[in-house]
Parts: structure tokens; C-alpha cells; sequence
């Protein structure tokens, strides 16, 4: 691999003409890690770890299907060559044109689903952006305000009980100070406090017992809040409830809860996840036929130990 000092990781590779297949998979692979063509069979990257895995693992397929691929470090010769290279990842016209589409977003023409879906596709997009904008500037940040403003105002006039993130660090917490208590969080639950409480259970406070408040019921003393406004576990920055208390006990060593943690966030915020559409399907089917939160989590304990195992099983899948 390239040392530290190089700053582009570059891909030369060839494959025979007759290998369409493989040439467009390869094609797909590398647009959507972000690389920048250089010519057919030279694609860049910034020399930073996980590009230079994925770059790896693109050119050892391309290999197994009977192609040449090297994965070289890249060094410009000038301050020059290195701004007109670094120049190749710039993503403001991409920016610019999800701005657009935010901007023209008006919530007052469009209804309820048609919003939370554009609102959704926006995010995603924001995301997709974002995950291959290495050398972030102002652009990113005012579409990020922009969007951060609309979802602000969807929030308000649909979901005007859903918790708003604060900006702060998440202490650890000793679990030994949370055994055998009263865990609250708002009635007619949703993913993220379904998922939240399975978690506080199986992973936190075995004995716990929780309260569902109705609206304007005041959570009783000294009783745990999560999932809403001035609740102890809440919503802290880009995080979801289940992730801040993934953060505050020190289980964000554990693969699978991480990674059932990105299918609730997906489900509650909104992004890509390979399982959120077959979770939503199930878990709105359920709360349909089930009215009664009690009966309701008490239905979903399983159904979270399943997805804790299959993600288990994800990061393990010979155990």
C-alpha cells in the first residue's frame, strides 16, 4: 500500500473486450466510491485507508475475472498538479444542484407522504454525497443547513413530540447506577424507542420496567427518561436514541448492535439500508394489529433478537 505521505491511490486496470459484465460492474464499483476517471482503465481516489481497501478489492475482482489491475500511490510532481488533482473530487455542482432540489421542497403544496419522501431522497442523497466528499468545504455545510431546515419543519408539523438532537458530548455511564429501574418514554411507540427499550433490556438493565407517557404526562421521580426533549437518553447530534445509548454504556465495541443501530436510524431518519423496508413493513403491520404499546414491545423483544442475530451472523457468518 502507498505510505502516508502519498495523497492519491490510483487503480490501472484492463479487462477483455469481451467482458462486459465485469466492466460495468467494475464502473459502478468505482463511481460509487467516489473515484475520478482519469482515462478508461485509470481511476483515483485519495490514499486514505478504506479507499485503498476498497480500490484493493476492486482490482482483486477484476483479476479473478481474467483482467490486469494494480493498485499504485500516486505522487504530483507541483502544488499545481496536486490542486488540479484534488480538483477532480470536487462535488459543488453536485451540491448545488441538491440545494436546488431542497429549496424547492414547499411544504405547503405537498402532502404528508409526498413531503416525508422528498425529505427522505434529500437526506439520502445528502448522505451519498457527503460519504465521497473528501475534501469537504462551506458548499456542504450550507446544503446541510438547508436540509436541516426543512426536516426541522417537517418535524414540527407532523412529528411535533419527536425529540430534538442537542449538541453535546455522551458521557459514559456506569450500568451498575441504572439496575432494577423505572425506564419512560413517549406512548404509541416507534422504532427507535422499540429499539431503544429491547436494548436498555437485553443489554442494560435486565429488570428494568418502563412507562409509556401519554401526551403532557409527566415522567414520575426518578424515573429514566429516553427518546424525548430533556430525557437523560435522547437524540445528540446525528445520533438516535438507540445510538446514544450505544455511546453512553460502552456497547459500541459490539458489531451486530452497531449495525442494527444503522438499520433504526435508517428507519427513523431516514437513508439506504439494505433491511429497512422489510423491518418498516413488518413493525408498522405489527403496531397495526397491536394498539396496546405494552403488547406491542412485548411482541417486538423477539423480533429485535432475530435482527441482533442475523446481524450477528453478518459479521460472523461461519459461527
Amino acid at each position: 500500500m502507498p505510505s502516508a505521505s502519498i495523497p492519491f491511490v490510483a487503480l490501472i486496470f484492463s479487462l477483455p473486450a469481451r467482458n462486459a459484465t465485469e466492466r460495468m460492474r467494475t464502473w459502478r464499483a468505482l463511481k460509487s466510491m467516489g473515484g475520478a476517471m482519469l482515462r478508461d482503465g485509470l481511476y483515483l481516489l485519495p490514499a486514505r485507508e478504506a479507499q485503498e481497501t476498497m480500490l484493493t478489492e476492486v482490482a482483486e475482482a477484476i483479476r479473478t475475472a481474467g483482467g490486469m489491475a494494480e493498485v499504485v500511490g500516486l505522487q504530483p510532481r507541483s502544488d499545481t498538479q496536486h490542486a488540479g488533482l484534488r480538483a477532480l473530487f470536487d462535488r459543488q455542482e453536485d451540491y448545488l444542484a441538491l440545494h436546488d432540489t431542497i429549496t424547492g421542497i414547499d411544504p405547503e403544496r405537498l402532502e404528508a407522504s409526498a413531503l416525508k419522501r422528498a425529505a427522505r431522497l434529500a437526506r439520502r442523497r445528502f448522505q451519498e454525497l457527503s460519504a465521497i466528499d473528501f475534501f469537504p468545504n462551506a458548499t456542504q455545510t450550507r446544503v446541510l443547513s438547508s436540509l436541516t431546515a426543512l426536516e426541522d419543519r417537517l418535524l414540527k408539523r407532523f412529528d411535533p413530540d419527536e425529540p430534538t438532537p442537542v449538541q453535546a458530548p455522551i458521557p459514559r455511564r456506569d450500568p451498575h447506577a441504572f439496575q432494577a429501574r423505572l425506564w419512560v418514554t413517549r406512548a404509541h411507540l416507534w422504532v427507535d424507542r422499540l429499539a431503544s427499550a429491547w436494548l436498555i433490556q437485553r443489554f442494560i438493565d435486565p429488570l428494568a420496567r418502563f412507562l409509556w407517557l401519554a401526551p403532557g404526562q409527566m415522567a414520575p421521580d426518578g424515573a429514566v427518561g429516553f427518546d424525548f426533549d430533556g430525557a437523560e437518553f435522547s437524540h445528540v447530534a446525528d445520533r438516535i436514541t438507540f445510538q446514544t445509548l450505544l455511546a453512553a454504556f460502552d456497547l459500541e465495541t459490539r458489531p451486530a448492535l452497531m449495525a442494527l443501530g444503522r438499520m433504526v436510524y435508517a428507519l427513523d431518519v431516514g437513508g439506504p439500508h439494505p433491511e429497512a423496508g422489510g423491518a418498516e413493513a413488518l413493525l408498522k403491520g405489527m403496531r397495526a394489529r397491536i394498539p396496546d404499546d405494552d403488547a406491542l414491545f412485548a411482541a417486538c423483544i423477539p423480533i429485535f433478537d432475530d435482527f441482533h442475530l442475523f446481524f450477528s451472523h453478518e459479521e460472523h457468518p461461519d459461527g
